[in-house]
């Protein structure tokens, strides 16, 4: 092992510590971040609304569902102001939907303006598999619109951004 000694007049050691191979190793990391940082970051790029309050326009024809959870955990839909369950709610939303197409003439006169929607009002504490499953029954019965029922914050007004 060799040591320097210096060269003038005095034969003391050089006790610096060499730091080329530090900046080596950090050079050489951060040209490894450089190159796996972008390849963690990518997204699919989407355009999300922004929106942040929308008053709903209600029409006759639309459907008003509330959903909510009991003590035990069991799912509660209404239909309007009336209880049902899994198959009274297929049933009633079959048969809205055919009395609809019937009313304007046939499927073939039907306009995606004539097509009533679905208002779901949940209640905050409710599982997500009993909204699931009505989002799932009124969509299997041919409702193509279903949508959410909100309530701003207190003193939020409608604001388009």
């Amino acid at each position: 092992m060799a040591m320097s000694v210096g060269g003038s007049g005095e034969e003391k050691p050089i006790t610096d510590i060499n730091t080329t191979p530090l900046v080596d190793v950090m050079l050489v990391l951060l040209i490894i971040f450089l190159i796996a940082v972008p390849v963690v970051l990518q997204t699919v790029e989407l355009e999300l609304p922004k929106v942040a309050f929308e008053p709903t326009t209600t029409k006759p024809e639309n459907v008003s569902l509330s959903i909510m959870a009991d003590d035990a955990g069991n799912c509660e839909v209404y239909w309007n102001m009336t209880k049902v369950n899994s198959t009274d709610l297929l049933n009633r939303a079959v048969a809205k939907l055919e009395a609809d197409i019937k009313r304007v003439g046939g499927i073939e006169n039907m306009t995606p303006e004539d097509l009533p929607e679905v208002h779901i009002r949940g209640d905050i504490n409710t599982p997500y598999r009993c909204i699931g499953g009505t989002i799932y029954t009124m969509q299997r019965a041919g409702f193509p619109k279903v949508g959410f029922i909100s309530e701003p914050e207190p003193g939020q007004g409608t604001v388009r951004l």
